[in-house]
């Protein structure tokens, strides 16, 4: 992955950002030396997003297929989840 610096981002604004964009589908700003952000294009992030919800859809699957889940009222559950 990429980085660039806080201070390169404050002296070259968002141009530093598209043009490293353009070669990587991420992009770390460190600060005082640290990893601190990672930017990434919304066409990337948006596909990170459809991973998330397909493996926590596979997971839901596979409880569902196991038997690892719990029927119950609404109420039941308010007082499960707030306890």
């Amino acid at each position: 992955m990429h980085t660039i610096t806080a201070n390169q981002l404050k002296t070259k604004g968002v141009s530093v950002i598209q043009n490293n964009l353009l070669e990587n589908h991420e992009l770390v700003i460190t600060v005082r030396g640290k990893e601190t952000f990672v930017i990434m294009d919304m066409e990337h992030y948006n596909y990170l997003r459809d991973c998330e919800l397909d493996a926590a859809l596979h997971q839901a699957k596979n409880d569902y297929k196991n038997g690892n889940y719990i029927t119950e009222t609404v109420e039941d559950h308010i007082n499960r989840i707030t306890k």
